[in-house]
């Protein structure tokens, strides 16, 4: 598996990979994107392969500018709006599509809408400039697994594979875009929780309905299946103590002794440094020892709601399992 610099040289390989066809491991200022050309079904058939993703789960494309998103996506004054208020940043929008865009139909899952971003990262930009492509670019991890932050938690996902990784270092937010929906009718709905909270949406795009959850057969949004981002050791959530079998997820200043080994988002519970440690913290934590992890509580403000959100998905369907369970 190449691992690239992000100079000069390595993003020209980097673009050629894509250009050919290839999978391209970038990062942006959320996570690490796997990266195709938005506009070729066999390079996003090769994502969706790659990962091991559902076909009905849409991917998000990466666009330099507005005016790049435009020619993919037909934007209404509240989606042009929400644009100029966050983009280039940790945002992405669904829009209609543009009638004959060049986005394949498998990106946006067969529907009628397309995912759009804007990513503020450097090295994104420049492969972005580079190729001169729309990138369609799920984060670069096994469907389902946690989000990588590092190069190096690429490489652990896809061992032995030809996929390319530009190693730009860790991801500074370390939390997915939040995606919004404008689509058509001058309302922003809120699908999935991320980087930019509901009250930093509400301040600057005005007023917000929720829709975090799937609605029909197809998915408007990444990240809304009900069991997503989770660790290979199952999670328990709301932990106020710590088993010594246990590695313990800590937030805040008053953390519980006992457990195998320990990670503390923050010790000043600021919702901030805990999202940019969240996925780093589990990639550690998943490789212990321990019988599972236990979590605690993270406030429901801010940031907390997305931290929450893929604990949630994450703990989904998982049982960490305990002395009294025959």
């Amino acid at each position: 598996m190449p691992l690239l610099p992000p100079d000069e040289t390595g993003l020209a390989r980097a673009a050629d990979h894509l250009h050919d066809g290839g999978l391209v491991a970038f990062p942006t200022e959320t996570v690490y994107g796997l990266g195709g050309d938005a506009t070729s079904p066999t390079a996003v058939a090769a994502i969706f392969e790659a990962k091991a993703r559902p076909t009905f789960n849409p991917l998000i494309v990466h666009v330099r500018d507005l005016a790049a998103a435009e020619v993919l996506g037909t934007f209404d004054a509240a989606a042009r709006s929400v644009a100029e208020s966050f983009w280039p940043g940790p945002l992405s929008i669904v829009v209609p599509r543009q009638v004959n865009g060049a986005v394949c139909d498998l990106a946006c899952a067969g529907g009628e809408t397309v995912a759009l971003r804007v990513p503020a990262h450097p090295v994104a930009q420049s492969l972005l400039k580079k190729t001169g492509l729309p990138l369609a670019a799920p984060s670069a991890n096994p469907s389902g697994r946690l989000s990588p932050t590092t190069a190096q938690h690429v490489a652990e996902g896809f061992p032995g594979s030809d996929i390319v990784i530009v190693n730009g270092g860790p991801c500074p937010i370390g939390l997915e875009s939040t995606v919004v929906a404008c689509t058509g009718d001058g309302s922003l709905r809120l699908l999935r929780n991320g980087a930019v909270s509901r009250e930093e949406l509400a301040e600057r795009a005005g007023a917000v309905d929720d829709e975090t959850e799937p609605q029909g057969d197809n998915l408007p949004s990444p990240g809304m299946l009900a069991r997503h981002y989770a660790p290979r050791i199952p999670l328990r959530l709301h932990a106020d103590t710590a088993e010594p079998d246990e590695a313990l997820l800590a937030f805040g200043p008053d953390v519980p002794a006992g457990a195998a080994t320990t990670r503390n988002l923050s010790a000043t519970g600021d919702l901030k440094e805990a999202a940019a440690n969240l996925f780093a913290m589990l990639h550690e934590l998943e490789q212990s020892s321990a019988r599972c992890i236990a979590v605690m509580s993270v406030p429901e403000d801010g940031l907390g709601r997305a931290i929450n959100d893929r604990l949630r998905r994450g703990a989904a369907a998982s049982v960490c399992p305990t002395d009294d369970l025959a």
